[in-house]
């Protein structure tokens, strides 16, 4: 009976146990989950979180606004692409939504029509609401007047700027100059701009044009699109490829000779396996991203200081395991090159870089890919490749369509990164 006791003595205790992995577990990851979400101040983050500004972030992004704009002092109205200069429409030219002539009469859609009359005066007529009627004084105030009732969340309404958000278009006007923006799907003059020839014909007409003789100078007036860049962008591309392959490559150079310093059967004296092994731990221990704002100082923003920063990090890396490869080896295969007489050099040659080949070029090929992301953050600081140009369009806070081109861009290279490093893996390692 004792022992029947104690049986069931053991299984009680080993179900206990097992409820308590089962249920205890999980429990204290929920209580550190939640411990996060309040030192994060989670409540106060969604309290702040603003959903039109998400939804006109997502609007930009995918999209892209014309600009018509009247200088308030003049009466000079201008119509732009996303109100660049490079996206101007030519004097005399303007969308068939805005009409031109004593008064610039600009149709929204839906009923919204705004007015410019004169040099400063703006009639907004919009459905549902009224009559908005502005004007910019000399004092510089902007005078508006608004229809009976508290004024809307969509207006916002300042002594010296009035700025008002409805779905078919912005208004914003200020002393110097009225601004209005309208939104359409797409990226305009992603390929062409509107100096050029070719563009706003149809795809049917430019085939025809490319088969009729014409196919370089289309080439030419894409890839030298003065608003989207698309040869600086490429170009900016292959900058960070070449950042992320030089890192990459370079450390692996170096740290596969410095390797055998620090594996326990290469060197067998402890004091210079240590200073090799920390020389390591100290390269890999400082983030890329530390090495680049030191590069950046000795050699200035650029490629150069990005490539130097991967190399300096993946040196350690590598040399970390690339010295645990060695020490790994299979000591048979190198008795056997010595016991024909061959020296230290022709060992290593023959008797160890062959085991360690499928290692090694993993590891490098897998860090190659890792890197070019890694190329495209280093590339922001340092003024190289994609991550600058991204950088810059995120600063600007209004070339939101710019930043997903190159976000997709970044994305792509990512894949091809991926698809190449696994066709080489099989190539080189499998040998198939």
């Amino acid at each position: 009976m004792s022992d029947i006791s104690a049986y069931y003595t053991d299984t009680s205790r080993g179900m206990s146990r097992m409820r308590l992995w089962i249920f205890g577990i999980p429990l204290l990851v929920l209580t550190y989950l939640v411990y996060i979400f309040f030192a994060f101040h989670g409540p106060q983050v969604i309290a702040d979180a603003n959903g039109e500004n998400g939804r006109i972030l997502m609007a930009d992004m995918v999209s892209y606004k014309v600009h018509v704009t009247r200088d308030n002092n003049s009466g000079a109205v201008e119509v732009a692409v996303e109100g660049e200069r490079k996206g101007r429409y030519p004097e005399g030219q303007s969308p068939d939504w805005v009409q031109t002539g004593d008064q610039t009469v600009v149709d929204l859609g839906s009923g919204y029509l705004v007015t410019l009359s004169g040099t400063s005066d703006v009639r907004f007529d919009i459905p549902g609401y009224g009559t908005i009627t502005a004007s910019a004084t000399r004092s510089g105030g902007v005078e508006a007047r608004f229809p009976e009732g508290p004024v809307p969340d969509w207006i916002n309404v300042a002594r010296n700027r009035v700025a008002i958000t409805t779905p078919e278009g912005r208004v914003n006007i200020t002393r110097s100059k009225t601004e209005i923006m309208r939104y359409f799907p797409g990226w305009e003059l992603f390929f062409f701009t509107l100096d050029s020839k070719y563009y706003g014909m149809s795809p049917g007409t430019l085939a025809a044009a490319a088969f009729g003789g014409e196919a370089g100078a289309i080439w030419s007036d894409v890839w030298n699109n003065q608003v989207w860049r698309h040869k600086e962008v490429f170009w900016a591309l292959f900058e960070t490829v070449l950042m992320a392959f030089l890192g990459t490559a370079g450390a692996a150079m170096i740290a596969l000779p410095v390797a055998f310093l620090a594996a326990r059967n290469f060197a067998p004296l402890g004091v210079f396996r240590q200073v090799t092994r920390r020389i390591f731990d100290f390269l890999r221990g400082v983030d890329g991203l530390i090495w680049t704002v030191v590069l950046s100082r000795a050699y200035g923003p650029g490629p150069l200081t990005g490539t130097l920063a991967i190399m300096l990090t993946d040196t350690g890396t590598f040399g970390k395991l690339f010295s645990e490869a060695l020490e790994n080896v299979d000591a048979k295969q190198i008795e056997g090159v010595r016991s024909t007489g061959a020296g230290a050099f022709a060992r290593a040659r023959f008797g160890v870089i062959p085991q360690l080949i499928p290692v090694l070029l993993s590891q490098i090929l897998y860090y190659m890919e890792s890197n070019t992301r890694s190329a495209t953050v280093i590339g922001a600081i340092t003024g190289g490749g994609i991550g600058l140009l991204l950088t810059q369009a995120i600063i600007t806070q209004k070339d939101w369509e710019e930043v997903t081109y190159y976000i997709v861009l970044i994305v792509m290279m990512v894949f091809a990164m991926d698809s190449l490093s696994g066709w080489l893996r099989r190539r080189l390692i499998k040998g198939s």
